[in-house]
């Protein structure tokens, strides 16, 4: 069983119902030990923003990819550009040699360093809920880049 990191927006109502659906994926995935959720981790006891509560999670939620076995991401991209902090840990993740899902559902381009660096390529949340993270297929994204 495996540990993952859970990696992408939640700005919106669309985000937060997409970031949902993943969660109970993984909650219903019977190779998921545990997961992290940054959404879920949000420390309210700090003043959202100020120097304190961006030292605690920046330095949280770079533990939790370092404790991760698996990262999922979601490739939510605006225009052509994935979310910055979600692109950030993706690439913290391959720099520290993690499998990598991604998980990209709108109909857009997939930047060639996202691409490049994951392991399993899936487009439908559904998919997650039977993945079996402990032996993860090598699915690379196939379709056009930026």
């Amino acid at each position: 069983m495996k540990k993952v990191y859970l990696a992408g927006p939640f700005f919106d109502d669309e985000q937060i119902e997409r970031i949902e659906r993943v969660e109970k994926a993984l909650d219903n995935n019977a190779t998921v030990s545990e997961y992290f959720s940054p959404r879920k981790h949000q420390h309210d006891d700090l003043k959202f923003g100020s120097p304190e509560w961006q030292d605690v999670v920046y330095k949280g939620d770079v533990q939790h990819v370092e404790d991760a076995d698996v990262i999922v991401a979601i490739a939510d991209f605006i225009d052509d550009s994935v979310d910055s902090g979600t692109a950030f840990e993706i690439g913290y993740a391959a720099a520290k040699n993690k499998k990598i899902v991604l998980l990209h559902e709108k109909d857009s381009i997939v930047n060639l360093m996202l691409a490049q660096s994951l392991t399993t390529y899936i487009d439908d949340f559904s998919e997650l809920k039977n993945l079996n993270l402990d032996n993860l297929p090598n699915k690379k994204y196939t379709g056009e880049i930026v």
